[in-house]
């Protein structure tokens, strides 16, 4: 299979949230739209400084992460991010690797919003069509 990519929106969901109550004008809320690797060997949104930096998220915690290539690090955790696609979204932490060359968008947020990747047609698609189907436990 090869690599997947698709265009994606990232929102700082904190601005989100204060421009909903009025703190903040919506234009004030940082935002930036990235080509993503889809990609499902990762666990969660993963961006580099340059993305945390124009979203203006701050770290929020530190947690220990298995790499790619096998190797553990402590990665910085960053503040709440909505994720966009097409007219799904989804709010979670990303890792952020500083020397990150891509934007990984990985298995929860795929998940979350109800997407996978079409191996054939290589993209992003729902994986119940246009509407998403959440399941409910």
């Amino acid at each position: 299979m090869s690599l997947v990519f698709e265009d994606i929106t990232l929102k700082n969901a904190l601005d989100v949230g204060n421009s909903e109550h009025g703190l903040i004008k919506a234009s004030e809320v940082h935002e930036v739209t990235v080509r993503c690797m889809a990609d499902t060997g990762a666990w969660t949104l993963v961006i580099n400084e340059e993305v945390r930096a124009a979203l203006g998220l701050k770290i929020k915690n530190r947690r220990k992460s298995t790499l790619a290539n096998g190797d553990t690090a402590i990665s910085d955790m960053s503040e709440p991010v909505e994720v966009w696609w097409k007219d799904r979204s989804m709010t979670c932490q990303a890792v952020v690797l500083p020397n990150a060359t891509r934007v990984l968008l990985g298995a929860i947020p795929l998940e979350d919003m109800d997407l996978m990747v079409d191996p054939v047609a290589e993209k992003v698609v729902g994986r119940h069509g246009d509407e998403a189907l959440y399941t409910l436990m």
